[in-house]
């Protein structure tokens, strides 16, 4: 090979190189502006009545290409906490979203992307303490980089009760 081509080649694979990391660089930013804290109220809505629902959110930087999050909402008798990563799959050129819950709940999901907005839509059949079967659905809406909602469902697959919160979060 001559040098010219040789230098060719690897002008060639070093401008590709810098492409791709380029573009987990812009999709980290994107992620990186949601770190600091978050709070927000909702209802619990399906039951009886309307219970409140108010959450804190913290979303910190984590590893590569992702950030990391907890939270905690307080119902009238009950606490919900929540944590899991969003990042960036530079090799798939998608996001993800991992959550757990310390109702049991574990979900994966792809995100969305349309203009401005990422939403992730997680959803899993599980058991209740009964025995019956039940659909927990969350979703995590991204907008802009200064609006955060999370989506809550559950129903309960035996009675078809279906239980919602909605919450807005705001820094």
């Amino acid at each position: 090979m001559t040098i010219w081509l040789r230098t060719f080649v690897v002008a060639l694979m070093l401008a590709v190189t810098a492409g791709v990391a380029q573009a987990g660089v812009r999709e980290l930013e994107l992620l990186s502006s949601y770190i600091g804290d978050w709070r927000g109220q909702g209802a619990l809505v399906g039951g009886d009545q309307p219970e409140p629902f108010r959450c804190r959110l913290s979303v910190a930087q984590g590893n590569l290409l992702k950030i990391n999050y907890t939270g905690r909402c307080s119902l009238v008798n009950a606490t919900l906490s929540i944590s899991g990563t969003i990042a960036y799959n530079d090799e798939a050129g998608r996001y993800e979203a991992a959550m757990s819950s310390n109702a049991g709940y574990t979900g994966l999901a792809i995100g969305r992307q349309s203009g401005g907005r990422i939403s992730f839509d997680l959803r899993e059949q599980q058991k209740d303490r009964a025995g019956g079967d039940v659909r927990i659905g969350a979703r995590i809406l991204l907008v802009g980089n200064d609006s955060i909602t999370v989506d809550f469902e559950v129903e309960f697959n035996n009675s078809g009760e279906v239980l919602t919160a909605s919450v807005p979060f705001s820094r």
